[in-house]
């Protein structure tokens, strides 16, 4: 089955959650927004036309088939079985979709640590607010979700190098986006922090030496962070 992935063209964004499952198991997909030739203007028209039956709030979304699936967590919990990224019985499906649905809780909050206010105004209109956020987020919050992945993995039997023990899942590919992220967001906080979190640096590492996931990431498929995405860097935000 080809895949075709909706979302836009020059960010990651929720995106790349599930272009790093699509990545790793060499699945055949086309990031439609990205096509050189009205690629984007395809989507948009995708997303208002009226025959879509169950159309989607916003991207990402995928199509495969007849079928199509909105939501991060819910696209990832649709292709995990299928790409072989979560074991098939309904116990561990759940379990993985559990910790997609807190990683998106995670990058909500990544989100509004530069716009906590409103998504419809620019950073620079609500720094003040930013800065605040953003050091609850620092001090409270990202330790309370580092705490948290790093207690899944510590439960783990001996020698199990991944979430859902010793194969990759689309879990494991989230938690390290989650801390490609948040390294280039904060810095200085992350430096702080990681070495309190060995398994989820080591979690990381393992990710990131994946043949396939080298190749994208070296590709120019994978787009770097910048400033328009859904991890941002500001300065003053990073404590």
């Amino acid at each position: 089955m080809r895949y075709q992935l909706y979302y836009w063209p020059e960010i990651q964004g929720r995106g790349e959650f599930i272009r790093l499952a699509l990545e790793e198991t060499g699945a055949d997909y086309v990031d439609v927004a990205r096509l050189p030739k009205r690629g984007m203007t395809a989507m948009m028209r995708f997303l208002e036309s009226p025959a879509v039956k169950h159309p989607p709030f916003a991207p990402p979304f995928l199509k495969a088939g007849n079928a199509l699936i909105a939501q991060t967590a819910n696209i990832l919990f649709f292709l995990g079985p299928r790409l072989g990224l979560v074991p098939k019985d309904e116990a561990s499906r759940l379990w993985a979709h559990q910790l997609q649905l807190t990683i998106s809780d995670w990058v909500a909050e990544v989100h509004d640590t530069h716009h906590p206010i409103a998504g419809s105004l620019y950073y620079e209109e609500q720094k003040r607010e930013a800065k605040r956020r953003a050091a609850d987020f620092r001090t409270a919050r990202l330790p309370k979700f580092l705490d948290y992945f790093e207690q899944v993995l510590s439960r783990n039997p001996k020698g199990s190098r991944y979430v859902l023990g010793k194969r990759i899942s689309y879990v494991d590919l989230s938690l390290f986006q989650m801390i490609a992220g948040l390294r280039y967001a904060f810095p200085r906080a992350m430096a702080r922090l990681e070495p309190k979190y060995p398994r989820l640096v080591a979690l990381h590492d393992c990710a990131a030496s994946r043949p396939r996931i080298v190749a994208y990431l070296s590709s120019k498929r994978r787009r770097p962070f910048n400033q328009q995405d859904l991890f941002r860097h500001y300065q003053e935000l990073d404590g």
